[in-house]
């Protein structure tokens, strides 16, 4: 599955550097793979996420690593291999936005703390004016609303994508999760201390 994610990031300084250190390669491809297509597993992880990073290349060649944050489900599967997501108005340094201007080339990089799990995903993106595209603001307004509204659209064609092991991988809760956790434990405190006073003469 992820044949091209592993062929358009292996290299020849990768295989280099795979031989140096280990002394064997990763499995060189004798034909390009074709690119991948979102199954039901990918597209039910992506709609469970209310974060994910991007990293897009700037016009003087550095990496640049956002967070992009929303409702739970704000990053929309919108074909077999494209996703979107609404732009809000943030601190108008538009970096990502410009970079992209001039390398459309993205990576994102999603994860599920409490279930160890990360997907990371190739794609070339284009930014489109909310303005001049009101349809899509409704197809990809966030779950619940929003308090800004929608000034551009970040549309992604995915290359290929790739699962990561979960070795490393600190467990971590929002504290929404936290609290649903413990709410049977709440339930059942409140439930005993008024067993409590009911006995207490």
């Amino acid at each position: 599955m992820a044949d091209r994610f592993m062929h358009t990031v292996l290299t020849p300084a990768v295989y280099t550097a795979e031989q140096l250190y280990y002394g064997r390669t990763y499995p060189v491809f004798e034909t390009t793979p074709e690119p991948d297509a979102f199954t039901v597993g990918e597209v039910e992880f992506i709609s469970q996420r209310d974060s994910f990073y991007m990293a897009t290349i700037t016009e003087n060649g550095w990496p640049y690593l956002q967070h992009r944050g929303g409702a739970m489900g704000f990053l929309r599967v919108t074909g077999p291999s494209q996703l979107m997501f609404a732009d809000h108005g943030g601190n108008r340094q538009m970096i990502s936005v410009g970079s992209l201007a001039m390398n459309d080339r993205v990576n994102l990089f999603l994860m599920d703390y409490p279930a160890r799990e990360r997907l990371k995903i190739l794609g070339h993106a284009k930014v489109l004016d909310a303005r001049e595209h009101p349809d899509l603001v409704t197809k990809i307004a966030p779950p619940g609303g929003h308090a800004a509204k929608v000034e551009r659209i970040f549309v992604i064609d995915v290359l290929s994508y790739d699962w990561n092991c979960p070795k490393f991988i600190t467990p971590r809760y929002t504290a929404d999760e936290i609290q649903s956790a413990i709410a049977p434990l709440k339930a059942r405190i409140a439930e005993l201390e008024s067993q409590l006073q009911r006995s207490t003469p």
